[in-house]
């Protein structure tokens, strides 16, 4: 017998109930736990909790999985937050630096932000010489960049790519 489930509306026309809201849980804890681990988790039996899993991919709610990587391992151990402005706020102007920051796998995450200043970047490199080139070859050199400000990570206090699933 599946377990009474409140419903939660949290997208249009899509509801979520508490073994959905569940299911994210546990998949964004590990994305890569057995259908038979979810179904004990969640009182259901292997094929209703697969039929669920899909229909939350399906319906956009998991996006994807990943390996989370090591990045000191991996050399690269120095990471920035870069303010960008731009001399024009133009629909051209953010065209391309967009198309720009999407062609650099140095540049994490880029976001437009209201505020004093443009762009917000998130930069992983090897090194303080390569930041330097990185920043003057990739990010200075785009046409319409007025300034930029650097801010290094002294420590990552918290990391994480998990989101609060909404009770009901």
């Amino acid at each position: 017998m599946t377990p009474k489930t409140t419903p939660v509306r949290d997208a249009p026309g899509r509801t979520l109930d508490r073994i959905d809201r569940r299911l994210l849980a546990l998949l964004q804890q590990d994305g890569r736990t057995p259908v038979s681990q979810l179904a004990r988790e969640v009182h259901l039996t292997v094929t209703p909790t697969l039929e669920r899993v899909r229909r939350l991919e399906a319906a956009g709610y998991i996006e994807g999985y990943f390996a989370r990587l090591n990045p000191a391992l991996l050399g690269l151990g120095l990471l920035a937050y870069v303010e960008v402005s731009l001399d024009r706020t133009t629909p051209d102007a953010f065209e391309r630096f967009r198309e720009v920051m999407l062609a650099h796998d140095e540049v994490m995450e880029c976001h437009m932000v209201a505020g004093g200043f443009d762009y917000l970047l998130k930069v992983r490199v090897t090194d303080m010489e390569s930041y330097r080139r990185f920043l003057g070859d990739r990010i200075a050199a785009v046409r319409g960049v007025q300034q930029t400000h650097t801010y290094f990570v002294m420590e990552e206090v918290k990391s994480t790519h998990r989101l609060v699933v909404p009770e009901g």
